[in-house]
């Protein structure tokens, strides 16, 4: 758990770091990977999901689920849309403090959390860990939708190793999510960033092998990149449904 909480804080750090100075007409940035939601709009996403986040990690989250499910919405993209625009208005200034005191809070309560403890959450349970695994993939897809909309480059940092690690670890979730059945043996065969190898297999021998950058890969799982535009491949009865299906996001 403490190396997920230190590359959690390096995220929020690398966020923050783009929101600071922030004028309102930079808040109102349109996010092209987030169509209709401004720079704003994805912060107050971050902000509301962690304060759900701490709610779970103290297992007080029905009150949470109660909040997110607000004005009957079916599924969670319709709530979070319903939340995101109920709470909008505020100014980028306090907007900035709100976000910056929760994720300082979600960190502060993950850090004492067991991270083998069975926390509720969008999907179901699972473990802490996982949820704040989560939690750092949603802030660095959304850290990534703020600079593309700001006009930002990126270095993709070390720290997707562990979302990449969530990304095959919830290749069954997807599966199951869709309606679909479980795949065989799935293993990831991964560059990261500085060229190191990433593996992730299961335990026997994989029927399916997929190959590629971490950095395509983290990208298609949160639904940020196409998989026909980028390095992945592999072999093996399930390759094209695992990349449809692979996600990191409940």
């Amino acid at each position: 758990m403490d190396a997920i909480v230190a590359a959690l804080s390096e995220q929020h750090a690398e966020l923050a770091e783009l929101l600071s100075g922030l004028d309102e007409p930079g808040w109102a940035t349109p996010t092209p990977s987030c169509p209709g939601w401004t720079v704003a709009d994805v912060v107050v996403r971050l902000a509301q999901t962690d304060e759900l986040a701490s709610a779970s990690a103290r297992g007080a989250i029905e009150s949470g689920f109660s909040e997110l499910f607000r004005g009957g919405a079916d599924n969670v993209d319709e709530a979070a849309e319903m939340m995101v625009v109920h709470e909008r208005g505020q100014s980028g200034a306090e907007l900035f403090e709100r976000w910056r005191a929760n994720a300082d809070e979600m960190r502060q309560v993950l850090a004492v959390t067991d991270p083998h403890a069975r926390v509720q959450w969008v999907s179901g349970e699972l473990s802490a860990r996982t949820l704040a695994t989560t939690r750092l993939a949603e802030a660095w897809i959304h850290t990534g939708d703020v600079a593309e909309a700001l006009g930002v480059e990126r270095e993709p940092p070390t720290r997707l190793w562990h979302i990449a690690r969530l990304a095959w670890r919830t290749v069954p979730y997807g599966f199951a999510r869709a309606g679909r059945d479980a795949p065989g043996p799935v293993a990831f065969e991964l560059r990261g960033p500085n060229g190191e190898t990433w593996d992730f297999a299961p335990d026997g021998v994989a029927t399916t092998v997929i190959r590629g950058d971490a950095i395509d890969l983290v990208r298609v799982a949160a639904q940020r990149a196409d998989p026909a535009d980028t390095s992945l491949g592999g072999e093996g009865p399930d390759v094209d449904a695992v990349l449809e299906l692979v996600r990191t996001y409940a």
